[in-house]
This record gives structure tokens, sequence and C-alpha cells, in this order.
């Protein structure tokens, strides 16, 4: 949330609340104006996000009229969260799949926020959906074989590869492209502005297995890409969330032992969508997971109306394991 060190708030503003009963912080919130949200939707939409609370649907409700208030103030009309701080982070409630951990920079919160936030008069905005599938039997069903062999010859000049590390900077660029393009319609997209991409790969570069991370090009224009990290979350657990030298050692060493990756975003060029280039995406990532030792995949988040990739889940073997909520209510 800092201000100072985020590019998102180059084009956003917040204000943040901490909740306090008899002098112990018990809540907090943010209220976020995001102007290119505005500007990209033309709505008046503002945001809460970073919402924590304890067990008291009283202390819910003042945090959210607060950060309610603060938006109206500024002509917002319609509230709208959890983002932490916008679609591009983490976001939404979790919903159903409350018996497993989240995966690396997924939400988890607990089942009281739902009640909290029907209480307080919000309503369903949209549910996002995330699914489970077994990387080995996909990877070795030849169903998708066939496809890449069908996509190749259905896309002259198709090529898909690795990424190059040593050419990060033009790799994040085709990938600011592509995801640019490809989300252009989804629900709350808002396009990421230069300095948040290159922010962004900052952060992820360290957690980037360049055989997980896949680009597709026709005729060495950018058309396609697939990030998928290791489920670090399993390795955090053992640390304690400590990074000195011990901890640095021990997150090396279990590093090697996760068993899970996250498909985190994946993009296809309009001019290319619907010729079966995401199979082929997927594929040489997950024959890539397989061969080092990963055995399980979870694709998240999928808008629950994204009918085409919640089909391709599925089709998969992929089951929906959980939902996260994304809540609004008018304010003026």
């Amino acid at each position: 949330m800092s201000e100072k060190k985020n590019p998102f708030f180059h084009h956003a503003e917040a204000a943040c609340f901490l909740g306090r009963k008899n002098g112990e912080p018990v809540g907090r919130i943010a209220a976020i104006i995001d102007r290119n949200h505005i500007k990209f939707h033309d709505e008046p939409v503002g945001f809460f996000g970073f919402f924590e609370c304890l067990p008291d649907c009283a202390i819910a409700r003042e945090l959210l009229d607060t950060a309610a208030n603060w938006l109206k103030e500024r002509d917002i009309k319609i509230m709208r969260g959890p983002m932490n701080p916008s679609m591009n982070d983490e976001c939404g409630f979790l919903l159903e799949g409350f018996d497993s951990p989240p995966m690396i920079m997924m939400t988890y919160t607990p089942p009281y926020y739902l009640d909290y936030m029907e209480h307080c008069g919000l309503t369903k905005a949209r549910d996002l959906y995330a699914y489970n599938l077994v990387i080995g039997d996909v990877a070795a069903g030849g169903r998708l074989e066939k496809l890449a062999g069908a996509v190749k010859r259905r896309v002259p000049g198709l090529t898909v590869r690795p990424a190059n590390m040593k050419q990060f900077q033009s790799e994040v660029a085709a990938v600011q492209e592509v995801y640019n393009s490809a989300w252009n319609h989804n629900w709350g997209f808002v396009p990421m502005t230069d300095a948040e991409t290159e922010s962004l790969a900052k952060r992820l570069k360290p957690l980037i297995v360049p055989e997980l991370m896949i680009m597709a090009e026709v005729n060495g224009k950018p058309a396609a890409f697939i990030v998928t990290l290791p489920d670090y979350n399993q390795v955090l657990g053992k640390i304690n969330g400590t990074l000195g030298p011990l901890g640095i050692a021990k997150f090396l060493w279990y590093s090697r032992k996760i068993s899970a990756i996250r498909v985190m975003v994946m993009g296809v060029a309009e001019e290319y969508r619907k010729k079966g280039i995401e199979g082929l995406l997927y594929l040489e990532s997950f024959k890539a997971a397989v061969k080092k030792g990963y055995e399980r995949a979870e694709m998240s988040w999928i808008l629950e109306d994204n009918v085409l990739m919640r089909r391709g889940c599925e089709l998969m073997g992929g089951k929906l394991y959980k939902k996260y909520r994304i809540f609004e209510k008018k304010i003026s």
C-alpha cells in the first residue's frame, strides 16, 4: 500500500482506516479510487480492500460505512470489493473451499466475512473460480498432444518456447502487450500501465521458473503467453515468515519439495483466439511441470462468466474446488 513505491497510485488514491475497541485494534479497511478504472469503464465505482475484522458484525459495519463515506465524499456512487488494491492483485473473499490452504497470491478469509457483507447491505458483483487438476493426467493423456499438432497446422508461423530470462524485459513487454489485448473485454479489467507491469515483473522475477512461463509467437510477433508459478505458500509456512540467513536456506531447501503450481495468468491476443493456442500453452507448461516433479495445478482465478476458460479447465479434468466473491453496494 505504499503510495511512493506502488505505481498503481500514480493513477489512484486510497485512505486507510484502523478500527479500535477499548484501545485495541479490531479491524482495518482501505477505501480506494482508481481513476483509470473510472475512465476505462465510465462508471463511478470505488473500492474497499485490505479488509480484516474480528468476529463482530458491528465492527464490520463501522469499517464499511467509514470507507463508503470517504468514497461518497469524492462523488463515488458504488463501492466494490475487496480489492487489494485492484483486480491485478489479490481480490475477493473466499466463498467455497475453506478446507484447503490458499495458493500463492490468492486470498483466504474466514466464512463470517460473507455474512457480514450481506448484513451490511452488500450484494454479489461477481464470483471468481479456481480449478484443481492432476498435472500428470493432462500431460500424459494424449488429447492435448493431438490438439497441439492441429494448432500448429492451423496457425502457420506459430512457435512456442520457454521464457528467456536473459531477455526478461523484452518478455515482460510482450506479456503486457498480449495481456492488455486478451483481457480487454473482461469484467473489471483495467489495462496495466508500463510502470505497473515493470513493478509486478520485478516482484515476480525471483519466483519464476522459466520452463513454466511459456511464450507463443506467430512469425516473431507476440501472440500468447502463460505464467505458472510454484506454490511458494507451501514454503512460507515452513519458515514462519522469517527470511534471515537460516530462513533463506530453509526457503531454498523446501522450494525443492513444492508439489503444486498455480496457473496465474494466461492471455491470447484477440486475433488468435479460438484457435486452440490455449491448449498448447497448457501442454508445454504441464509437461515441464511434470519433469520438475510437480503433481497438481490450480487454475485461478477465472471469472464465473468466462465460459471458454472454464470449459477448457473442465475438458482437461479440472475440478472446481474454490470460489471467491466480490461484493458491491450503491452508496449514493
